[in-house]
């Protein structure tokens, strides 16, 4: 009987979270079903987390104690309702009510990385949190009644356990990482750390100058995320490309950070990338020489490209801080083509005359293809390996690339990225076929 109440008292609870039709007595209220539903719980907030990390690592016990220390105060909560009532009986019923759906939450919990991505963290949290929060007043109205101004009362007590929660109990994981995972930062070794000055200075040297009098391509890449692997396989096709279609062999950098290429390649540190455009514009001659900077990163609203590398703290790269290395690597002429999400946020401040800039999304859009196991992000693919093999306009390779995207969005049922491009007016006329 016990599992049978459980399980009536989950399906109440899930419609009271989804706004369906639900009454007091769908709920079973006694001290054992609230004593089991609470144990469901907390087995089931086991269960959901170790989803989350894969099941790696082992259970917090001092996360457990955190959580039971919940029951209690829901039980405390309910009581401030039936007190607001004057209904002493009705505390194991709000209490019961204010549990049900938290296995429901759990399962969405899932989602939110997904919907942070899609809507940005504040959007997101304010999303779920009010939605818990709406449910709780919902299980009060339910159980308790329509009458006022005890509703008040009993919202404000909801409140303030919500409040309790959020802010004054200490937040916890209850699966604790596996301590290989924090050996798991290669650059934490000394020889490698070492061998990454002597790899940007390397690199730095190896740039031939421009010659005079012939128009030549030089290449930056940048891809400062290590935590997905698409952006490193997909920086290393772009370079081979330039390299061998565009004649950058010789006059191009590639900076990524990676645990497979530490011996390969310099960090993507924003130090680097500037030391790199420094160099490059040392190298070019300003008034024949065209730069191709590819950056391939995760960006977020405020248009900060994400910068990871453990153990190093790497500051994020913005437009701001994009352009101004720009203006003082003294390079005339460039096209800067930015595979991230939001990346539409690149195209206002880096935006002259002399500048194409080509972004894989709107300011306010995502863009995709990040998930590992990829080689390319979806407006990578469609605008290297699929339009520019085939062309050498930089803007002919966007329109084919824009048509590619769409289409694949569109059968995916993906919202639009809506890539953006801006050409100046000089560099429009100085890369028209002669």
């Amino acid at each position: 009987m016990i599992g049978v109440s459980v399980a009536r008292n989950l399906l109440a609870g899930t419609r009271l979270a989804l706004f369906l039709r639900v009454r007091a007595f769908d709920f079973r209220a006694s001290a054992a079903d609230f004593a089991a539903l609470a144990v469901f719980n907390c087995l089931f907030w086991i269960f959901v987390a170790g989803v989350r990390v894969g099941f790696a690592g082992e259970i917090d016990p001092f996360a457990l104690f955190i959580y039971l220390a919940t029951v209690p105060l829901v039980l405390a909560t309910a009581m401030l309702v039936a007190m607001a009532y004057g209904a002493p009986q009705q505390l194991l019923p709000v209490a019961i009510a204010l549990s049900a759906p938290d296995a429901l939450f759990q399962l969405a919990s899932l989602a939110l990385p997904y919907l942070i991505v899609a809507l940005g963290r504040w959007i997101t949290l304010l999303l779920f949190f009010g939605w818990v929060w709406l449910v709780a007043i919902r299980a009060v109205l339910v159980c308790a009644g329509t009458r006022r101004p005890q509703l008040y009362q009993g919202a404000a007590a909801v409140s303030a356990l919500m409040a309790i929660t959020l802010f004054v109990f200490p937040e916890t994981d209850v699966w604790r990482a596996p301590e290989s995972d924090e050996e798991a930062a290669p650059l934490a070794e000394e020889r490698l750390f070492h061998l990454q000055g002597e790899l940007i200075e390397r690199t730095l040297a190896s740039i031939q100058p421009g010659r005079t009098g012939v128009r030549e391509q030089y290449f930056v890449g940048f891809a400062p995320d290590a935590s997905e692997e698409v952006f490193l396989r997909e920086l290393r096709y772009v370079k081979r490309l330039f390299d061998e279609r565009f004649g950058t062999a010789g006059r191009s950098i590639a900076l990524a950070s990676s645990h497979d290429a530490l011996e390969e390649l310099p960090i993507a540190s924003v130090t680097n990338l500037s030391r790199a455009l420094e160099r490059a514009g040392k190298a070019m001659n300003a008034d024949e020489d065209l730069l191709v900077l590819f950056i391939s990163a995760h960006g977020d609203r405020e248009h900060r490209l994400s910068a990871w590398q453990p153990p190093l703290e790497l500051a994020p790269l913005t437009p701001t801080a994009l352009a101004r290395m720009l203006h003082d690597s003294g390079i005339k002429w460039r096209v800067v083509i930015v595979s991230a999400c939001y990346s539409g946020g690149f195209v206002e401040p880096l935006r002259d005359d002399n500048t194409i800039v080509i972004t894989a999304a709107a300011p306010d859009r995502t863009s995709f293809g990040c998930e590992a196991g990829r080689d390319f992000t979806y407006f990578g693919q469609a605008y290297f390996r699929d339009a520019l093999t085939n062309t050498r306009s930089f803007t002919e390779a966007f329109e084919i690339a824009r048509q590619l995207v769409t289409q694949q969005e569109a059968a995916e049922r993906l919202p639009a990225s809506m890539p953006q491009i801006w050409v100046g007016r000089a560099i429009a006329e100085l890369l028209k076929p002669r």
